[in-house]
């Protein structure tokens, strides 16, 4: 139950937190001695936070719903473009750096590095034109490297674009949808092929881990939105450089 209760904060926290949730897994797996949980509680970690997100932008996502905003819709998708394209043709190569810590480390600096520089950028009011979301999905492609932040990639392309932080907030987290689900489906199918969930642990701990992850992950976001309102969303950079650093020097 403690593994599972790690990794259930671990990824609530850094799935929206600029600090990279797949970075921190790697990194919390390494150092701990914990091993891969499984497939199956992957998957539900993930639809936990995929949870939060639906909570926490109910409001949003029935106004678009609604009013068939299928421009939103639209911009949603070409977002998601990038992600898909770069790991359909880079797939090995970004599974073997989940198997790396000291990249993840020196991928955490990177990102650490990215948020400190959203500090010089000018802030803006602009709204989320197709280009920028592309843009922006550029920066959601990037982070499939372990180490590097989605939502600190995402944020940091909007702050260039001139985004109005609120609604980058917004449309960073709503465009991580569909990636969540995608990835959530191939999971599924993956663990439908393997050998009757072998090493899997239990549905009870499993849904524990999806529930934990996504109340942590709401919190996570309050939280975000907040400091996002505040100006001290660069403040995060500072922790990645650290934590990099620490993982190379002692990893």
């Amino acid at each position: 139950m403690l593994e599972v209760t790690i990794l259930a904060i671990l990824q609530g926290v850094a799935e929206f937190l600029p600090i990279s949730s797949s970075g921190h897994l790697v990194i919390g797996q390494h150092l701990l001695g914990i091993e891969q949980p499984g497939m199956r509680l992957d998957l539900f970690l993930h639809v936990g936070t995929l949870l939060s997100i639906f909570t926490f932008y109910w409001a949003t996502i029935w106004r678009i719903v609604r009013n068939r905003e299928w421009m939103y819709v639209l911009k949603i998708v070409v977002s998601a473009v990038p992600a898909v394209a770069v790991y359909f043709f880079f797939k090995d190569f970004i599974d073997g750096m989940f198997e790396n810590a000291r990249m993840v480390g020196a991928l955490l600096m990177f990102t650490g590095a990215v948020l400190v520089g959203t500090r010089y950028l000018p802030r803006g009011s602009k709204d989320v034109s197709l280009l920028r979301a592309l843009a922006m999905g550029f920066g959601q492609a990037l982070a499939l490297l372990p180490g590097v932040s989605r939502s600190g990639m995402t944020l940091a392309m909007a702050r260039g674009g001139r985004i109005d932080a609120e609604k980058s907030a917004e449309f960073s987290f709503l465009m991580s949808a569909p990636l969540i689900v995608g990835g959530a489906v191939l999971e599924l199918l993956k663990t439908l092929r393997s050998s009757a969930g072998c090493g899997e642990i239990g549905w009870g701990l499993t849904i524990y881990g999806a529930l934990l992850a996504a109340v942590v992950g709401y919190i996570s976001l309050k939280i975000l939105v907040k400091v996002l309102k505040g100006r001290r969303f660069w403040l995060f950079g500072p922790y990645c450089i650290f934590a990099g650093l620490s993982v190379l020097l002692f990893a």
